[in-house]
């Protein structure tokens, strides 16, 4: 009787632990699947501005950007966009058109608690453009202090720079549209040249010769 006894207890104890381990397989693994569960964290943009200038001015510029949560308040971004521009100053009629595109970091300085996407942030990016140049008329030294024009045929050319990025993003009435807005310091650090000549019109970058710029943008955005 007591063996028997016995037996049944040993038999209980080991159905009731393979039961606990059962249960504890299936939190582990819901605990798992929340987890894991996939969050929007994904947001691309448009600049807005900038399209609704190209009616009124010579600069044809479009610009797009993507970014990424990486940490709380650590987003990647990459920016791509095409621009055709010219300058017509000093005796310069110089145009360019062609690509560029840009990659770097964000920090958010002061995220909203109830929305890390919101906030103001600060970050840099480097940043380089492949265009097309057309010179057709530079000022050039001309015979006893005279002015003098030269002209070039098209070229292909490249620049390299660094740029800063400040600004701000919001959410849009409780929706997964934001407004971002960008003011973009920029410092050229590398551009081919046509006959040594330095580029007037750089796609992504500026018009003139000056290495410092200051660009921005605003934008409608969309959380995926």
């Amino acid at each position: 009787m007591k063996l028997r006894l016995f037996y049944t207890l040993i038999f209980s104890l080991f159905i009731s632990l393979s039961f606990a381990q059962e249960k504890k397989k299936i939190s582990s693994d819901t605990l798992a699947a929340k987890k894991w569960k996939y969050k929007p964290n994904v947001m691309i943009g448009v600049d807005v501005l900038h399209l609704g200038l190209m009616a009124f001015t010579d600069q044809k510029l479009f610009q797009a950007f993507a970014t990424s949560r990486i940490q709380p308040r650590l987003h990647l971004v990459a920016d791509v966009g095409y621009e055709k521009n010219k300058y017509d100053k000093n005796g310069y009629d110089v145009s360019a058109k062609g690509l560029f595109v840009k990659a770097g970091t964000l920090y958010m300085l002061s995220p909203d608690p109830e929305n890390k996407q919101n906030g103001f942030y600060a970050g840099g990016k480097v940043a380089a453009s492949f265009y097309q140049q057309e010179m057709r008329s530079v000022p050039t030294r001309g015979y006893q202090g005279h002015d003098s024009y030269a002209s070039f045929p098209t070229s292909s050319q490249s620049a390299y720079w660094l740029e800063g990025a400040i600004g701000g993003r919001v959410e849009l009435f409780h929706s997964n549209f934001y407004i971002d807005a960008q003011v973009q310091p920029k410092y050229m650090i590398y551009t081919t040249k046509q006959e040594n000549i330095t580029p007037m019109v750089i796609p992504g970058f500026g018009t003139d010769a000056n290495k410092f710029k200051l660009g921005f943008m605003w934008s409608i955005a969309y959380l995926f």
